[in-house]
């Protein structure tokens, strides 16, 4: 959007602010274009943008610009300082611009007879007007007042001081003679020895100063008294290139008189340590230059010339300086005094010191600076061996060696002596300071004192490349004066508005306590840990910079280290070597005293700004200024100052002030009614005023115009009492008619009010008797609601199967009870809401109490129910899944049984198969048998023939020999075995172990126990070998009449056992445990009816378990390792036809079901 061109203020970094027209806006931020062509078109937040006015108009106060902004603010400074008024008001604070030169008529002594007892605002700003203020305050209130001179160095501090005394002491010191000359008569001194140029500051205060100027109870000066604060002592010994050491110095070498010059040995600057290191040039003037001879002149002088500065002469100040101290009081010798003290520092800074040999180690002085070192001693009026032993060694005395201790003398290392140097000649210096501080005080005649005027000049706010202690102490002064500061004009000035019932909108500053408490907290300030560093016995900087940041910079953001410096030279320091503090802008000294007095006093404020940096006159950067301001709490109070009221009075003091101009008849007014006839008789807005609890406001200005009207010739007084009459009678009239408008609004409300006390009436009664009668139809209605519940008993009455009847007559009864309690509530007027609800609790209980018993009957009928309906269909469940698993079973039965046919079929086969094969093969083997076994008992008999010939033979010749008695040789030959045995052993011979001689309840344990299967195979064959043999032997021997009833298998089985098979190994065909069935028919038993059954369980090649059934006899079962002597000993391969037909081989559920059924034991 597109508005009209208005012009307004935009922030510039360089110039603070540029006038420049709106454009267009663009949401958060405007197009505007400066007026000045040379500075582009540019985009700016609209936080940036401050309404101008007229910028050409100049004010005396800025609270009566148009817009009261920053912006207006810096406009209205800029262009008074062009046209040479360097003084400008924010309500009753005074701003005040160096112009860096002289204008005339501004301090002379007409222009003080000019504001002498005019109000503030009366006449152009000035100083001489806040000194003036400061005195008809303290006359007025009874109160000593002080007078506050802030800014940074450069910006005139101290010449405003100066002008503030003089003021005071040229209109009410003349009768205290020498008092005013003394007063005056310190600032040269002072300046001379505590002031000095700095980067900033051709005449810096390098030392605060409160100056006191004491009155009578008559308003006269009775005296004075200065009080000094830390004086900057580095500066005795180091100065940066630009800057210089305290003037005095650079005084006694360009002013000093030859002889005394020659006396001191006082040469040129750059002949001492303490000066040559900085600038050392001289502040002259043309005139005054062409004193100083060439002996006395610098390098740096003679090639750059002399400084030049409207008030600094240091040719022509020594002479001021000689004469001021005459005048305070020292004589020759005191001032001659003085001098050597100031000379015998330069020279004690030319003291140098080298290293000493030998076994003490140590240095000493220079025999260079030998002559230096007399000089300093003899100027000093002391030894020079004391001051030699003094500078290059330290005293220590130990505790032992009697009460004292014994003194011990510690050289010291070069860096140290020098160290001692230095703070030898800062000591010096500091003393002589305070001597001459001391001495000035003395020379001012004092009488009894009531009130004083303080005026506070103190260095401002310091930031150099190099920070020391001395800046932390200024800056933390500072800090103290600019909180003071905030609660004098903005914390105190709201608090009066709030309590006088004044709305002024609150306005927020920055509050600097955070940085206080962080440098002065007790238990762990800055100050603190200082305090605690320098009590351990060798304190190091590097341990006290990061205590520092280890206790207070965790969460402060306030402290931090040096990195987070914008200036480069600071961000080169590591964190052990410095730590950033943030101040609110200026800062300087701490002084209890100080403080005090301050808050004791009433307060006035002259804020000193520098113009430029360069300190020319002529010549304003507005960006500095505007900085100033800002840092100094200006801009807050012009904030304040929009909406308050700086100019106040108390009723009784206007009334006291103003009733010596009133006729009689108004002086008998009440202070309160007093100010307000004449506030409003003199017609002003009222904007330019408030009415508070205890004291009148004025907006910034007005007062003045409200004191001149009261102070104005008789003609004009005898008009204002005219309208201060006319204001009373018409006040009097106006409040005749608001009391007659008051009575009659009084009689209408009291019958509006009968009308409402009527209708209040009824309500009330009504109220009452619904109150009393409340409880009783309540109390029905609760009753009455009970008769759901019965319905609800009744539908489940209705669901019971047992106990119905008696149900319904306890519900019947419950419902009398009911009608019977409304009965007794609606005829009893009086009964009590305790007894209304006693009927309805009972009820209620035995309501609950039946219908609990009613659902229990309920659940408990439904719980049978439901028990009896899972019963049934759990049976019903059990019964299908009983049908189902056996028919699954009987299925997997079949299936089993069709597989193990199959199995036993296809096994039967392989068996047949195996068998003929295995015929075919016995057969041959049984003819080679035979045949090997015929021809062997051929060559048996063939043997036992021979044998038995020659046995015979040797049978005769025996019987010969003895009956010849001759010798028979050899020995009747032997009976050889057969060769079947032979085949028999040699057979055995080729197995692994040999078990012909193992016994038999060894080979069992052997089977029952052995895990190695081999063997377990041949015990098993050795075992079965011998039950053959065994029953072989039985059978032959036994009586044919018990054969048959000892025969525990089939005859065809028995048969088979007998014939001689080959030995196998393993099973056949992979079939461990088989089962057969064959008929059992016993030799002795001819009929068939009597046939029963043989049942054998093969475990691999040989009968487990067999069994035999008869329908006359007991079931007999046989197992292997219980029953082996009588078990008929056949394997697998000796199987008879019997077993070989189709259907001799079982299943194993056959036998089992048979040993269930028929056998006593299994």
């Amino acid at each position: 959007m597109t508005i009209d061109k208005q012009l307004v203020w935009v922030r510039d970094p360089n110039e603070g602010f540029l006038l420049a027209r709106l454009q267009e806006l663009m949401g958060e931020e405007a197009d505007v274009f400066p007026v000045d062509n040379k500075y582009p078109k540019r985009v700016v937040s609209f936080d940036d943008i401050f309404p101008a006015g007229d910028p050409a108009k100049d004010v005396d106060d800025n609270c009566e610009l148009m817009f009261l902004n920053e912006a207006t603010l810096l406009n209205n400074m800029l262009i008074r300082y062009k046209k040479r008024k360097i003084y400008t008001y924010v309500a009753n604070i005074l701003l005040a611009v160096n112009p860096y030169e002289d204008i005339p008529d501004m301090y002379s002594p007409s222009t003080i007879k000019k504001y002498h007892g005019r109000s503030l605002g009366e006449l152009p700003p000035h100083v001489f007007a806040i000194a003036d203020k400061a005195f008809r305050d303290m006359k007025a209130l009874k109160q000593s007042q002080s007078i506050i001179v802030s800014g940074e160095s450069g910006a005139g501090k101290t010449e405003s001081t100066k002008y503030i005394l003089k003021y005071l002491c040229e209109l009410w010191a003349k009768s205290a003679g020498p008092v005013e000359q003394k007063i005056l008569d310190a600032n040269p001194i002072l300046e001379a020895f505590g002031n000095a140029k700095t980067t900033r500051n051709n005449n810096s205060s390098r030392f605060g100063k409160f100056m006191e100027v004491h009155f009578n109870n008559k308003y006269q000066v009775v005296g004075g008294h200065i009080s000094h604060y830390l004086l900057e002592k580095s500066r005795i010994c180091t100065q940066s290139s630009e800057e210089r050491n305290y003037h005095v110095f650079y005084l006694l070498c360009a002013g000093a008189p030859q002889e005394l010059r020659a006396a001191l040995k006082i040469t040129k600057p750059d002949d001492y340590l303490y000066l040559k290191n900085g600038c050392t040039q001289y502040f002259t003037t043309p005139q005054s230059g062409k004193k100083i001879s060439a002996s006395q002149m610098s390098k740096q002088h003679q090639t750059k010339g002399g400084l030049r500065d409207p008030i600094l002469d240091d040719v022509e100040d020594f002479q001021r300086l000689h004469l001021a101290l005459s005048r305070v009081g020292l004589t020759e010798e005191e001032k001659r005094s003085v001098y050597s003290v100031v000379a015998a520092v330069l020279h004690l800074g030319n003291v140098e010191f080298e290293e000493e040999g030998g076994a003490r180690g140590g240095c000493r002085v220079s025999p260079h600076s030998e002559g230096e070192l007399q000089v300093a001693a003899g100027l000093l009026g002391v030894e020079a061996g004391e001051l030699r032993m003094a500078l290059v060694s330290r005293l220590m005395q130990s505790s032992r060696g009697g009460m004292k201790g014994t003194a011990i003398m510690v050289p010291l290392k070069t860096y140290e002596a020098q160290n001692a140097r230095d703070a030898l000649a800062k000591a010096v210096y500091s003393r002589l300071f305070d001597f001459i501080v001391h001495r000035i005080n003395t020379s001012i005649p004092f009488q009894a004192s009531s009130y004083y005027i303080g005026v506070l000049d103190i260095a401002g706010f310091e930031y150099f490349q190099m920070n020391s202690f001395e800046q932390f102490c200024i800056n933390y002064c500072n800090e103290k004066l600019q909180q003071f500061f905030n609660e004098r004009i903005l914390k105190n000035e709201q608090e009066l508005y709030r309590r006088e019932g004044l709305h002024v909108p609150e306005i927020r500053f920055v509050d600097n306590q955070d940085c206080i408490d962080l440098i002065e907290s007790k238990n762990h300030g800055i100050f603190h840990i200082l305090d605690e560093e320098s009590k351990l016995p060798k304190p190091e900087f590097s341990h006290f910079t990061h205590a520092i940041h280890k206790e207070l910079g965790a969460n402060n953001s306030r402290l931090q280290v040096p990195r987070a410096s914008r200036l480069k030279a600071h961000r080169t320091l590591r964190d052990d070597e410095g730590f950033l503090l943030r101040h609110f802008a200026g800062a300087v000294c701490y002084n209890t005293q100080l403080m005090d007095k301050l808050k004791e006093n009433g307060t006035n404020f002259v804020r000193c700004i520098k113009p430029n940096s360069r300190m020319v006159g002529g010549e304003i950067e507005g960006s500095l200024v505007l900085t100033q301001l800002q840092c100094s709490g200006t801009i807050s109070v012009l904030a304040l100052m929009e909406h308050g009221y700086p100019s106040r009075a108390p009723f009784n003091d206007l009334h006291q002030m103003y009733n010596q101009y009133l006729p009689p008849k108004l002086q008998s007014l009440s202070p309160k009614v007093f100010c307000q006839a004449i506030v409003h008789s003199f017609g002003l807005s009222d904007k330019d005023y408030k009415f508070g609890v205890t004291r009148v406001f004025f907006r910034p200005g007005k007062y003045s115009e409200f004191d001149t009207m009261m102070r104005s010739d008789p003609e004009n007084l005898k008009s204002i009492v005219d309208a201060v009459l006319a204001w009373l009678v018409k006040s009097r009239w106006r409040r005749a008619v608001f009391s007659v408008l008051s009575i009659i609004k009084l009689k209408n409300k009291i019958l509006y009010r009968r009308e409402c006390l009527i209708t209040i009436q009824k309500s009330v009664r009504g109220y009452l008797v619904r109150r009393a009668h409340r409880p009783r139809y309540k109390g029905i209605a609760k009753i009455r609601a009970l008769e759901n519940n019965l319905k609800e008993m009744d539908s489940v009455t209705a669901q019971l199967k047992k106990e119905k009847d008696s149900a319904k007559k306890n519900i019947e009864n419950l419902r009398n009870s009911i009608r019977s309690a409304c009965a007794t509530i609606k005829g009893n007027a009086k009964i009590s809401r305790t007894e209304i609800d006693q009927l309805y609790n009972k009820l209620t209980k035995e309501i609950e109490s039946q219908m609990a018993a009613l659902q229990k009957s309920m659940i408990d009928q439904k719980n049978r129910e439901e028990q009896e309906r899972l019963r049934r269909l759990e049976a019903e469940l059990r019964l299908a899944e009983e049908a189902k698993r056996k028919e699954a079973e009987r299925l997997r039965q079949e299936e089993e049984n069709r597989r193990l046919k199959a199995e036993m079929e296809a096994r039967r086969k392989a068996e047949e198969a195996e068998r003929l094969r295995q015929e075919e093969q016995d057969r041959r083997a049984a003819e080679i048998l035979q045949k090997q076994m015929e021809d062997a008992a051929r060559a048996d008999l063939e043997n036992r023939e021979r044998l038995e010939q020659e046995r015979r033979d040797h049978e005769m010749a025996v019987r010969l020999a003895k009956e010849t008695n001759g010798h028979v040789e050899g020995s009747p030959p032997q009976l050889r075995r057969s060769e079947r045995v032979r085949m028999q052993q040699a057979l055995q011979g080729k197995q692994k172990y040999d078990l012909s001689k193992w016994k038999y309840s060894e080979l069992r344990d052997t089977i029952n126990t052995s895990c190695d299967i081999e063997l377990l195979e041949a015990c098993r064959h050795e075992f079965h070998r011998r039950l053959k043999v065994y029953h072989a032997w039985k059978a032959k021997n036994a009586r044919k009449s018990t054969m048959a009833d000892q025969e525990r298998a089939p005859q065809s089985i028995m048969d088979a056992a007998k014939s001689p098979r080959v030995q196998q190994k393993g099973e056949i065909l992979g079939a461990r445990h088989r089962y057969f069935r064959i008929p059992f028919v016993r030799a002795g038993d001819g009929a068939n009816d009597k046939r029963g059954w043989w049942y054998a369980h093969f475990d691999g090649q040989y009968v487990a378990r067999q069994m035999e059934l008869h329908a006359d006899k007991t079931p007999v079962l046989l197992q292997a390792g219980i029953d082996d002597m009588q078990m008929c000993e056949l394997n697998t391969m000796d199987r008879p036809t019997d077993l070989r037909t189709r259907y001799q081989e079982v299943l194993v559920y056959k036998v089992q079901n048979v040993e269930l059924s028929d056998v006593p034991y299994s």
